[in-house]
């Protein structure tokens, strides 16, 4: 075919990382030209129009799962230029990247899933005709032609069992440090994480005290604050790798230091010199277990429709209203709580932020503390450290610990620690998905059906090289977003992308390993019966993706009026 290379025996497609670029390159076009018709819908006149967004979320949506598509792509094919350039793209790494193309380059032409039921194709946009011929590109064809041809996943198949022995598939491209760190915290999960785990999980039991010792004393809670303040000083990439490995061993312990993370940032933004000398520290040491406390029963998403009061009497505010969906809070010394100090206001504008203590409960006495009561909320998966309705009846937060000593701030503090927590959620779903694909090969080598491993079959082995090069992208895309955040730089676009797909490969790859497992994995005494319960909160929390998809869409399409 006219303008094709020729096709390596090994099934790499000859000089790889210029296709890659070059099909970057392709897709940015077509973005740019979904964006002008959909932009005729959803903001005429140069201005995103709110209710066209409503109307027509089915486009919006999509449009954000293409803009994402576009970069997770364009971020692996940087991390590709990086080791090649270092001399250090080998074969694995090559394959992975490859099919990563051949599948999304596919699906761009094709339907983009933004889940199981939902597709996005280019007639939804209003796409015909020309506006497709960057889909037609060389390179493109290329990839879709040849991409994922039989040789090539057969190829990346038989380097796979190799990988058990390694912390990841690929080079990930970090440095020496990084690496370390990374070696550090697999070795900590494999030991003390992963033989218990499972255990916790059927039991519904807290992670023991012990555990949540130990990570303090290698800091995971005081990873990324200063030095100053007791922290180790690391940026969001240290945050990312360390999220990562103690995710692969229990979404629990990877999530732990969620709201140390939280509740420092809010600090570190938002708080006085006295705040910040008196709890950061302590954050860091794991003294304090902080918990969040933003979301109520009836707002969800909407936190301009937050109800729950903050009434001043002298030195102290009075907090009074309802809470859900708030984990840890039993064990926690210090909420972050938002409510509203004017009440005046029915928007974003009369929210403020308390750093209110609280003693630590128990199962038996969860809330030993006048004011304030709850109840646990049984879940199907994300345990190990329980989630709770609260209710505030007066509960006493002294002045001093309104954050910055200012009310009205509560909603700004809150919006500037979204970034950080999103990238660490994409992180979490990236130790998830991990999991679920070492579970799934590890499974799919053991078990013999027919006289033979079941992983010599192609349908098992290639739904573990989809995972393992899902597991490229969506790594590549988190790194690039703390890396963004480590840098100063605006990231909310980035870290979002990374979040909502990050959630629905981790999904997938859950999915897909208890699919090797077969009878087998629907058994709760199977691990993998677990990680496919604990893969399916990330697409809820910390934005669902549903509102996700629709801050991308917006801010994208506003960048372009």
């Amino acid at each position: 075919m006219d303008g094709m290379s020729d096709v390596k025996p090994l099934g790499i497609i000859d000089n790889l990382t210029t296709q890659m670029a070059a099909a970057v390159a392709s897709l940015d076009e077509y973005k740019a030209l979904a964006r002008v018709r959909i932009s005729e819908t959803l903001a005429p006149g140069g201005k995103v129009d709110r209710a066209a967004m409503e109307t027509h979320q089915h486009i919006a949506h999509g449009f954000a799962w293409i803009v994402t598509y576009v970069e997770t792509l364009r971020e692996t094919a940087n991390w590709a230029s990086r080791l090649e350039a270092d001399g250090k793209f080998g074969d694995i790494e090559a394959l992975l990247s490859q099919i990563l193309f051949a599948e999304y380059c596919a699906q761009m032409n094709g339907g983009v899933p933004m889940n199981q039921g939902e597709t996005i194709r280019p007639s939804d946009l209003g796409l015909a005709g020309s506006d497709l011929d960057p889909l037609s590109s060389p390179a493109i064809r290329q990839f879709v032609l040849h991409g994922k041809s039989p040789a090539a996943m057969a190829a990346a198949a038989s380097m796979l069992p190799d990988s058990l022995s390694r912390a990841t598939v690929e080079n990930t491209g970090l440095d020496e440090t990084l690496d370390m760190v990374r070696d550090q915290f697999r070795r900590y999960a494999d030991d003390r994480i992963i033989p218990h785990a499972h255990q916790w999980h059927l039991d519904n039991a807290y992670i023991p005290m012990d555990v949540v010792s130990e990570m303090a004393d290698l800091g995971v809670f005081g990873l990324t604050i200063p030095e100053a303040f007791g922290g180790l000083g690391m940026g969001k990439t240290a945050m990312c790798v360390v999220s990562e490995e103690l995710s692969r061993g229990y979404i629990g312990t990877g999530s732990l230091s969620t709201r140390s993370e939280i509740a420092a940032e809010l600090i570190l933004i938002g708080g006085t010199e006295q705040q910040k000398t008196r709890f950061l520290p302590a954050i860091a040491s794991g003294e304090i277990l902080p918990t969040a406390v933003f979301t109520e029963p009836n707002t969800g998403s909407d936190l301009g429709a937050l109800r729950t009061r903050a009434e001043r009497d002298g030195e102290t505010y009075k907090i009074t209203g309802n809470k859900t969906w708030i984990t840890h809070p039993v064990r926690a010394d210090l909420m972050t709580v938002l409510a509203r100090t004017d009440p005046a206001t029915d928007n974003f504008s009369g929210l403020s932020m308390f750093l209110a203590e609280k003693p630590r409960g128990t199962d038996a006495e969860p809330f030993p503390a006048d004011g304030m009561t709850g109840g646990e909320i049984e879940v199907l998966g994300y345990r190990g450290m329980k989630e709770y309705e609260i209710g505030f009846d007066a509960f006493p937060v002294p002045a001093l610990n309104l954050l910055g000593e200012t009310e009205g701030m509560g909603f700004k503090h809150l919006m500037a620690t979204f970034e950080s927590a999103r990238i660490q959620t994409a992180a979490r779903a990236v130790g998830v998905a991990q999991n679920a694909f070492e579970l799934g090969l590890q499974y799919a080598l053991d078990r013999a059906q027919f006289g033979q491993p079941i992983f010599n079959f192609p349908r098992v082995s290639n739904k573990l090289v989809m995972m393992a090069a899902e597991i490229v992208g969506i790594r590549q895309l988190t790194y690039y977003s703390a890396r963004q955040k480590d840098d100063d730089k605006r990231c909310d676009l980035e870290a979002g992308m990374a979040k909502l797909l990050a959630a629905r490969a981790a999904w997938a790859a859950a999915d897909n390993a208890l699919q090797i497992h077969g009878g087998n994995g629907f058994a709760l005494e199977y691990p993998i019966s677990r990680v496919l319960q604990d893969a399916r909160i990330l697409n809820i929390f910390e934005g669902a993706g549903e509102v996700q998809a629709m801050v991308i869409a917006r801010r994208v399409i506003s960048a372009a009026n």
